[in-house]
């Protein structure tokens, strides 16, 4: 994925400063992972579609694949925001998280197919357990484990969703902490 130069504070938009003081809110309580996802999922909800969120240059895409703009990362690490810009087509591997994550559709519409590993005592397999279509507006917030999933622009227009994850990714250039694969005859 394109990764855009982290942008501090002071570029932020006036609307997304506000996003991150009240992210930072929920952050500072210290609550379990799965609480924190769901309440800052809350904060979220009421900015998607708002038209001063993002800056122009932050809803740019990349026809190579989906652009991902750090837009903000806390100096300690407890969180960051990120803006992903789906052009059509466009998806990630299927793949799990290195925390909490919560994902909210601002632009256009994004499906995603969740998975669950199961074990059969040797090895594991990917179970597609549901197809979810989030038009704008929709959030979700989940934790590891259980938050496999693949996302994609199935779209004739641009997609962008802002996401809120527990960790610092502007350090570590993603949210992803693993990869999956499917057999080629599960495609």
């Amino acid at each position: 994925m394109t990764t855009s130069a982290t942008a501090g504070i002071a570029s932020l938009t006036e609307c997304m400063h506000a996003l991150v003081g009240e992210v930072r809110e929920v952050t500072d309580r210290g609550l379990p992972p799965e609480l924190t996802a769901y309440l800052v999922g809350e904060r979220l909800a009421p900015y998607l579609g708002r038209a001063d969120l993002l800056t122009a240059a932050q809803c740019e895409g990349d026809p190579g694949r989906y652009r991902q703009h750090v837009l903000h990362a806390e100096p300690d690490g407890g969180f960051s925001v990120v803006g992903l810009v789906w052009l059509p087509g466009q998806e990630t591997p299927i793949h799990d998280h290195v925390s909490w994550c919560v994902a909210g559709v601002h632009q256009g519409q994004e499906s995603e197919r969740r998975y669950r590993l199961v074990s059969d005592g040797r090895t594991g397999h990917l179970v597609a357990t549901e197809s979810v279509v989030s038009p704008q507006g929709s959030v979700a917030a989940f934790a590891p484990p259980g938050d496999i999933h693949l996302v994609r622009n199935a779209c004739t227009s641009t997609a962008i969703s802002i996401h809120i994850y527990g960790a610092d990714i502007s350090r570590l250039g993603t949210s992803i902490r693993r990869v999956y694969r499917l057999p080629d005859d599960e495609r």
